[in-house]
């Protein structure tokens, strides 16, 4: 018997984790409004803010809603040249100010259409979204050029933080990443990245020892508060932090020595970005993508989840798994 098409509805935000338990609704494929396509949702990663949006941490969010914002499947309604064609994306208006990808369909503007390059497998597709243009929307804005810089990604292990290590070595910047109780790389990488334990007491220090006393161009934070001080620290004068999240949203710093060494603070958040300025994102990354100096993240066949399992997943997440949990909606 086959099952009909489902997909995951918030009626109203959750005031606590043990209250996440989304709705599963039956659905009907949409027709594509006019400049639109409908998209056959074949994966969809589940991130962070798919869950901080469930609990309402998002004050714009529309309700009720389907969650949700990475994604790959194919196009099944819309203009003739789509039809049938693989695609991926992401968005920060999906799963936020209208229905997103943790359902069986998906209506996008054409422009937000990307072709999915064939070696990369649905799954793995389904992740690159959110971490990938955030990665590249950080470094474009931090003015990264390649040869000559060097980067410092705090939390290079992450998914953000990989995805910038990818950026950065393929560019052809020297990477110095950082890592909680680690001294090596996870990820892809076009170039060698040296690792430094996040726990140790003299990081700063360790960062400048290793660029001869000059510090880094640039200061990729995914972390946030707990490496604020360190990465202002290891800049070079004229240097840039970009700031992605955050436990404590306080932290002290000494104006005099910011302004002095002319630093820059850049605040990144990719839920501004809508899904056809993602698209424009991915288009431009497509080249490294087909050429594999740009990678996906594997997911495991284990974490590829139905949306019956997605409450369990939401939650997985929240608790802070680094496991890249994908549903097949």
């Amino acid at each position: 018997m086959t099952t009909p098409p489902r997909a995951l509805r918030l009626n109203a935000k959750a005031d606590s984790p043990e209250q996440l338990n989304p709705a599963i609704v039956e659905v009907v494929r949409p027709d594509a409004p006019a400049g639109h396509a409908v998209v056959e949702v074949l994966a969809a990663a589940i991130n962070p803010s798919d869950v901080k949006a469930a609990l309402g941490l998002m004050p714009y969010a529309v309700w009720p809603r389907t969650p949700g914002r990475d994604y790959a499947g194919r196009v099944v309604a819309g203009p003739t040249d789509w039809m049938g064609k693989s695609v991926w994306g992401t968005g920060g208006d999906l799963g936020i100010t209208r229905d997103g990808s943790h359902g069986r369909y998906l209506v996008l503007p054409i422009d937000a259409l990307v072709r999915k390059p064939a070696n990369i497998p649905l799954a793995s597709a389904a992740t690159v979204g959110v971490p990938f243009v955030t990665a590249y929307e950080g470094l474009r804005r931090a003015q990264l050029s390649g040869r000559g810089q060097t980067v410092l990604v705090l939390g290079s292990n992450g998914k953000v933080g990989q995805a910038a290590v990818q950026l950065a070595t393929r560019a052809g910047a020297r990477v110095i990443g950082v890592e909680r109780q680690a001294t090596s790389y996870q990820g892809h990488a076009t170039a060698p990245v040296e690792v430094l334990d996040g726990t140790r007491k003299d990081l700063a220090s360790a960062v400048l020892a290793l660029t001869d006393g000059k510090g880094v161009d640039i200061a990729y934070n995914t972390v946030g508060s707990p490496y604020f001080a360190v990465a202002l620290d290891a800049l070079k004068v004229g240097g840039r932090q970009i700031l992605i999240s955050t436990p404590d949203r306080n932290v002290p710093f000494d104006i005099m020595a910011f302004y002095r060494r002319d630093l820059q603070m850049l605040g990144v958040d990719s839920l501004k970005l809508h899904a056809s300025q993602c698209a424009d994102i991915l288009r431009t990354l497509l080249p490294g993508f087909e050429d594999g100096s740009l990678r996906a993240f594997d997911v495991a066949d284990a974490s590829v989840k139905t949306l019956d399992s997605a409450t369990e997943a939401y939650l997985r997440i929240l608790e802070g798994s680094m496991e890249r949990l994908v549903l097949a909606p």
